[in-house]
């Protein structure tokens, strides 16, 4: 399906509530905003939902801010930015709301609904009982204008309800889904503003877009069944709605959606345990998009995405959330990364290591980084670079070093070593050639003894990288515990 884009007005926005931590889920959204605007050369808009003030996390806004910015995720306008179309918070934009309340209820799109919460609960027990939709039944769409006036006047606590219009087919185009039709019988009479004068998502949602020049909504399928809802509203205002774009649902393996229950959702929780941002846009870009038919790359910067990015290429279908594929493209990322940047990153995973020299961290960093998948994992491999003797993990390769081939190539490693000024990996190298030629044990019964009583373990990095970092002090401790 074409997507026009005009390149001076394209607008599109990121509307969260700050409910809390930012989720993999918003994070997609985010991107797809981001993406979208920039590949089209438009604006990307920053407005916080905060209508629900019982759900709002004091620092939230502050928190999604950061977390945005430090992936390289940017606002045109927003809380920050200011722009002209503000205020970005919902919260400060209350009268407004009232203002095109008051003007659906004029032309007789809205009316005040006076029931008290018990009464609600009753009506939607007996619908239960019934076997039908639990639904508001407009019961106060009969009321008499004198009712309602002399209601008002009470002071009664009331809300102020859409009148959806009975049996019409409700159509709509998305960018993504294609054509989708409901029927308005399924419409609940949505509440547009609560009994605290406070706008619900449907009324300040639609108010928003329409007056902050929205042209595109790109958010969650989810919220696919609200659009008749925001539709009869357009509608009532005399305004057009903007173009819909409904993404996929991020999925677990087991096809249900992405939650807390099966493993992590914060996007917080990924970027401390040490997943690079590159990885983690590259990869969650790729939450139900793919660049096209024919392109097998799968690595892509965060620019090389915008001027990729487009909406023809969003799928319908789910995208499951593969943790594996994660691990996989973050281990390419911190394989290639520039060395000195990953050291900076990594600094806090060495942290109570005895390890502080950044000399001593490049040569590990560069030893172990293809062993990574995450930041986090350093300390697992530390261990052979920190420890103060060595206990072969499982116990059965100890009988590999005691045998006479093995004690030989370690008194004969042992003298050289003793002659070296200090170690390197290329001194190591030539001090290990030279004992082979020596002694006659070569290939795998040379160097397997001598990984295991260097380091306790038949695998790990190069050995003389490991050696280098060891130093000649613990390399010859560790020999001589054999011979």
């Amino acid at each position: 399906m074409s997507i026009k884009e005009n390149q001076d007005s394209i607008r599109v926005r990121f509307a969260p509530s700050p409910t809390g931590y930012v989720h993999i889920g918003s994070l997609r959204t985010a991107l797809f905003n981001y993406l979208f605007a920039k590949h089209s050369g438009g604006k990307n808009i920053l407005r916080i939902e905060d209508t629900d003030q019982t759900r709002k996390v004091e620092g939230a806004v502050e928190n999604l801010i950061k977390v945005m910015g430090s992936l390289g995720i940017e606002f045109d306008e927003g809380p920050i930015q200011g722009g002209n179309y503000g205020p970005y918070y919902q919260s400060q934009r209350l009268e407004i709301y009232r203002k095109y309340c008051d003007e659906l209820i004029n032309n007789g799109a809205a009316y005040y609904a006076f029931e008290t919460p018990e009464e609600l609960d009753e009506m939607r027990r007996l619908q239960q009982l019934e076997g039908r939709q639990t639904m508001y039944d407009g019961r106060a769409r009969n009321l008499s204008e004198d009712e309602v006036r002399d209601k008002l006047q009470k002071g009664m606590p009331h809300v102020i309800r859409l009148k959806v219009p009975a049996d019409r087919e409700i159509r709509f185009t998305d960018a993504i889904k294609g054509v989708i039709k409901i029927n308005s019988n399924l419409i609940d009479d949505q509440i547009l503003l609560k009994s605290d004068g406070f706008p619900t998502y449907h009324l300040a949602n639609v108010v928003d877009d329409h007056l902050m020049n929205i042209t595109h909504i790109i958010r969650g399928e989810e919220w696919i069944t609200s659009v008749p809802k925001h539709i009869l509203i357009y509608e009532a205002l005399g305004w057009h709605a903007p173009e819909m774009a409904h993404v996929p649902l991020i999925l677990n393996k087991d096809k249900s959606k992405l939650s807390k229950r099966q493993g992590d959702v914060a996007v917080e929780d990924y970027l401390k345990k040490g997943y690079l941002k590159e990885a983690l846009i590259n990869f969650i870009s790729l939450l139900g998009w793919n660049p096209g038919e024919g392109e097998e790359n799968e690595f892509y910067s965060l620019d090389e995405l915008c001027k990729i990015f487009t909406l023809e290429k969003v799928q319908t279908s789910g995208a499951v959330f593969n943790p594996e594929k994660l691990n996989w493209m973050n281990n390419y990322y911190i394989k290639n990364y520039d060395i000195d940047r990953l050291i900076e990153l990594s600094l806090p995973y060495f942290k109570n290591s005895g390890i502080s020299s950044s000399d001593d961290i490049k040569k590990i960093l560069s030893a172990i980084r293809v062993y990574l998948n995450k930041l986090e994992e350093i300390p697992i491999h530390l261990k052979i670079f920190i420890q103060e003797d060595i206990t072969p993990e499982p116990a059965s390769l100890k009988d590999l070093l005691e045998n006479d081939d093995s004690k030989k190539i370690f008194s004969a490693l042992k003298s050289k070593i003793e002659k070296l000024d200090f170690v390197n990996a290329e001194n190591y190298k030539q001090a290990v050639s030279e004992v082979q030629k020596e002694t006659g044990v070569k290939g795998k019964n040379l160097f397997k003894p001598l990984r295991i009583a260097l380091t306790g373990s038949e695998n790990g990095p190069e050995l003389p990288l490991i050696a280098e970092i060891l130093g000649k002090e613990k390399i010859l401790k560790f020999l001589g515990k054999w011979i």
